[in-house]
Order: C-alpha cells, then sequence, then structure tokens
C-alpha cells in the first residue's frame, strides 16, 4: 500500500483533474475496493480500533442481562430474546460513528492531501471508508450473535433469519454512516464530530424498545419510542430471529435507510467534493 501514501504532493495537471472529476464507474469501484482495502491494513495494524465492535457487545450483553434480566423478563433466559437484538442494533449503529471521526482525522492529518496527488477517482478515498467500516459492523454482529448463543439465545426463526436480521441491521448502520461522514466532512475537529454523533444516537438508542418494554415506560414517553426509527428496526431484528418475518418493521427500516441515503449521500459527496 505504499503507492497509496507518497511523501510530496505534486501539482495535478487540469486535464488529469478533469478526469479523475469523471471518472467512470469501473475506475470508481476499483478505486474504492482499493481504499477499503487500505481501511482494513490500518484496522490490521491498529487492532485497538475494533475494541468498540470486540468488547462492547461483549460487555453490553452480560451487564444488561444479568442486571436487567431477572426484573424485567423474570429470568435471564426469558430476557435474552429480548436484549439481544437491542444489544445488536445499539452496538452496530453506534459504531457507524466511526466513519464521520477517522474521516475528519484523516483530513486533518493531510492523508486526503496525499489522496488529492494520485491518479484515482476523487469519491474514492470517502466510499472506501464507507466500504471498509462495514467489516467492523459485521464483526459487531457476529459476536453479539455468539455471546447471545453462548448464553443460551435460540432463534426461533432459523440460521436464515438470523443472517437476514444481521444484513439488516449492517445496511441501516451504513446508511447511517452517511450522516456521519457528512459531519466528519462539515466539522473543525475529530471530537466535535464524535460528540455531536453521540449527542444524536444516545437519546436514539436509550429512549427506545431495545431494552425495555414499551408498556413499562410513562406515557408521555410511550409516543416517541413508539415512532422512534431505532424501535422499528429492534423490533424487526425481534421478529426476524424469533419467526423469521419479515415484517411493516423491517420494511419501515429499509425505507428509512433508503431516505438517509438519498438526502445525506449527496449532501456529503458535495461538501466532500469542495475539500478534495
Amino acid at each position: 500500500m505504499s503507492a497509496l501514501a507518497p511523501t510530496a504532493t505534486r501539482i495535478i495537471p487540469a486535464s488529469e483533474r478533469r478526469l479523475r472529476n469523471h471518472a467512470g464507474l469501473g475506475l470508481a469501484l476499483r478505486n474504492t475496493v482499493t481504499m477499503a482495502g487500505r481501511g482494513l491494513i490500518k484496522i490490521r495494524r491498529t487492532p485497538e480500533q475494533l475494541i468498540d465492535v470486540t468488547l462492547q457487545p461483549i460487555l453490553f450483553t452480560l451487564m444488561f442481562t444479568y442486571i436487567f434480566g431477572g426484573a424485567i423478563s423474570g429470568d435471564v433466559q426469558s430476557y435474552l430474546p429480548v436484549i439481544i437484538p437491542g444489544i445488536l442494533v445499539q452496538t452496530v449503529i453506534t459504531t457507524s460513528v466511526v466513519t464521520g471521526v477517522q474521516l475528519r482525522e484523516d483530513m486533518d492529518k493531510g492523508v486526503f492531501d496525499r489522496f488529492r496527488s494520485l491518479p484515482i477517482a476523487r469519491i474514492a478515498p470517502l466510499s472506501g471508508a464507507l466500504l471498509a467500516d462495514t467489516v467492523r459492523y459485521a464483526i459487531a454482529t457476529v459476536l453479539t450473535f455468539t455471546m447471545g448463543a453462548l448464553m443460551g439465545f435460540r432463534p426461533g426463526g432459523g440460521i436464515a433469519s438470523v443472517i437476514a436480521a444481521g444484513l439488516l441491521v449492517i445496511v441501516c448502520s451504513w446508511a447511517l454512516s452517511w450522516i456521519f461522514a457528512f459531519f466528519g466532512v462539515i466539522a473543525r475537529t475529530a471530537s466535535s464530530v464524535q460528540g455531536i454523533s453521540m449527542l444524536i444516537l444516545f437519546p436514539l438508542t436509550f429512549l427506545s424498545n431495545a431494552f425495555v418494554p414499551v408498556d413499562t415506560m410513562p406515557g408521555w414517553l410511550q409516543w416517541f419510542v413508539n415512532i422512534n426509527p431505532v424501535s422499528h428496526l429492534v423490533t424487526a431484528v425481534r421478529d426476524l430471529t424469533a419467526t423469521g418475518a419479515f415484517g411493516a418493521d423491517a420494511w419501515i427500516s429499509i425505507l428509512g435507510a433508503a431516505v438517509i441515503v438519498a438526502i445525506f449521500a449527496p449532501l456529503t459527496v458535495r461538501a466532500y467534493m469542495r475539500k478534495a
């Protein structure tokens, strides 16, 4: 990957700049895969970047299950079908924040100045980062379901429904990552990206049905929980893992993901192109 990190930038001829601005789909896809490979190599060299997707689902599953399981569902085994989908959704969508944070860090460190000097599609560093982060979502998904299985979680929908539930969460998290990528492009510092993102995600994840039944909450809070998109995604995962049903909540989640991408992908690309 040394070719991707020259020691100095160069002046880009006008003809090459026009070619990069109008790179074909095939070239853009190849460059995207190359940049995604760079992201994976970066993770391999600094494995501490995976702490949030390795330790968090394990710790949260253990703590929430053994602390709240008896009080909410009567015993741990009865609580597992409730908490595992909730932990999965919370962990994976929270991980999507990393996209914007690392994007801002790369821009601050001058990494994107080096990319600008290479004969690659301008969109590749952005799209490659988004693609690489889907691996993080997959790791968190596998670990959460594995931890649940070790604790006795037995999905009634079968392995196919578990895979479908995992893919649904990954797709929705990838859509959310466009929002945080937008923050990463326009924000001044990586810490501000993380702060703004968590300010949005924490209320959405905890004011949902991820950890407790909605009917145990005050009436004034239930209306928000019921329209919260995180609640729809959690319910969709529970339905898939319990019975294999791909119901209305799953379609609502997919529609919401499509709307987010339709709005924030153009905004992010436009803001990114101004700086790239």
